[in-house]
């Protein structure tokens, strides 16, 4: 008897269908086929050994299962689940006439119960393009999806939960993870005060400027690079940062929970993740881990863990170059591209770069008389910032060392929430603007949306001209002044770009300038 059960593998974001087909028929042996990895073919002890502590028989006959399409390579403990039940179907040993109507996917263990696989929300959305009812998953993989379709998604613990919903004979509405997920909404304020623990702008005294400068980079979406010696305050403004970034819209959760979802790191979490991302990985960091990869199954990198959020980048030009050089097509396709001999995955990057770095090998360029580094040393260190790079950092500041009487005064300074409520109603205003564009902050502009958008006078074109002539202004420079300038008119309110938002953004080009001095 030849049963199948819908499941799917992830490539990218995406899902992809995957049927799983189980025959009985005249021998002995049982044969795995389809291009499956050791994962999967070791499922096939797994499944026997959790089917047999549940009480059910292997029929002593030939039992065949094809992993289809056979072409495609198959990866993952996922397929143990769907697996099992079509050894139950097909030997007759339970009735199970809802089996072709859900896609099931799920590990086993040898017990008998139902282990979390990466990939629900994908799977989820294809189960409901594809026309099924539904999806029976892991009650933890199950939860990711509760707001997607929380009311077609049964999270199961055991092998029995699935018999009793694919028996038909009961509802099984209890199963369902829309009811199993009741305090949903308290988990995501528990997430969301535990994004926003951290450093409080209050907290950090003087830096005004640089202060400025982070909330114009928030309020856009713009790439930001923050120079200056140790005890500047670098680190604490840029984790400070991630307190004052609006929550992700629908679009932008969905975005970023499959992210997580196919990482395997989206089950801790009830529902869409609506806390931007804020990774910091070491600057030790190899490129496949930036930028993701593996073998037959590719996985995300620190890159696309963190679009639509940061990915911050401490002592910047202690990182290796070559792994500089990999930010560069991210940064300006907003999407990474990882190619294999067979494979090849799109994922999504549209992340906010912010970068904190030392002026010279000693650190203390910039802080009185302290550095000891020569000219040549401190050229050197700083040409590991390759012109293509710089282009594509939007704001570039100089923190310099705090005022001494600041430290000492403590006056309290601006706080996190008063910033954040100023960076929510710029991004409102940016959300008008791009309903339909397919983007959600100024930042993200191509050339298209910026002769839309962001038209300039007279007045503002000869500016624009005598600063590119003045400071050697690349071609993408001059667009992201333009960007920064449409972002500062943005938290003013006003619909045209001034000179005076021209010049302010300028002012934030630091590197791009012919005779740098500190």
């Amino acid at each position: 008897m030849l049963i199948n059960i819908s499941c799917a593998k992830c490539i990218g974001i995406d899902a992809v269908p995957v049927t799983v087909e189980v025959d009985i028929a005249t021998g002995i042996g049982i044969h795995l086929v389809g291009l499956a990895d050791a994962a999967v073919k070791e499922s096939l002890l797994r499944t026997i050994t959790s089917l047999q502590s549940l009480g059910f028989r292997i029929p002593g006959r030939k039992i065949v299962i094809n992993l289809a399409p056979a072409d495609m390579h198959k990866k993952g403990s996922g397929y143990d689940l769907p697996i099992a039940l079509g050894i139950i179907a097909a030997s007759g040993q339970r009735e199970l006439p809802l089996l072709g109507e859900f896609m099931i996917m799920g590990e086993l263990g040898l017990d008998g119960s139902v282990r979390d696989i990466p990939g629900a929300l994908p799977i989820v959305e294809l189960a409901l393009r594809s026309g099924l009812k539904g999806a029976v998953l892991p009650v933890g993989s199950a939860s990711e999806a509760v707001e997607l379709a929380g009311n077609c998604v049964y999270g199961v613990d055991t092998i029995d939960d699935v018999l009793r919903i694919l028996s038909g004979e009961e509802l099984c509405d209890d199963l369902l993870i829309c009811n199993r997920a009741k305090d949903i909404s308290r988990t995501r304020e528990e997430d969301t005060e535990k994004g926003t623990e951290g450093m409080d702008f209050s907290e950090i005294m003087g830096q005004e400027g640089a202060k400025r400068g982070i909330e114009i980079a928030a309020c856009g979406g713009h790439n930001l690079i923050l120079i200056g010696p140790p005890g500047s305050g670098k680190s604490s403004l840029a984790k400070a940062m991630a307190g004052i970034l609006p929550p992700m819209s629908l679009e932008e959760a969905l975005q970023t929970s499959k992210i997580y979802s196919v990482a395997g790191k989206g089950c801790r979490s009830k529902g869409l993740i609506r806390q931007r991302p804020f990774r910091a990985p070491h600057n030790s960091a190899s490129v496949a881990a930036l930028i993701g990869g593996g073998s037959d199954s590719i996985m995300p990198g620190e890159i696309s863990l963190s679009h639509n959020g940061i990915l911050f980048i401490d002592e910047f030009c202690e990182t290796p170059k070559k792994v500089l050089e990999v930010l560069r097509g991210p940064m300006e396709d907003r999407k990474v591209t990882i190619s294999r001999l067979r494979n090849k995955v799109e994922y999504p990057a549209d992340f906010m770069l912010v970068a904190a770095t030392n002026p010279c090998p000693c650190g203390y360029y910039g802080d009185g008389n302290r550095c000891t580094c020569t000219p040549s040393m401190r050229a050197s260190y700083l040409a590991k910032l390759s012109g293509p790079l710089m282009d594509r950092i939007d704001l570039q500041m100089v923190t310099r060392p705090i005022d001494p009487r600041k430290l000492v005064d403590r006056k309290p300074a601006e706080s996190t929430a008063e910033i954040a409520a100023r960076v929510l109603q710029a991004r409102k205003i940016q959300k008008e603007r791009f309903a339909g564009d397919g983007i959600f902050c100024n930042a993200a502009m191509d050339n298209r949306l910026m002769e839309k958008y962001c038209p300039l006078d007279r007045n503002g074109r000869d500016l624009l001209e005598k600063l590119i002539e003045r400071m050697g202004l690349s071609a993408r420079a001059c667009s992201r002044i333009v960007k920064i300038a449409r972002t500062i008119a943005d938290m003013e309110g006003k619909a045209d770009i001034t000179p005076d938002h021209i010049a302010e953004a300028a002012g934030y080009r630091m590197l791009d300038r012919n005779s740098l001095e500190w």
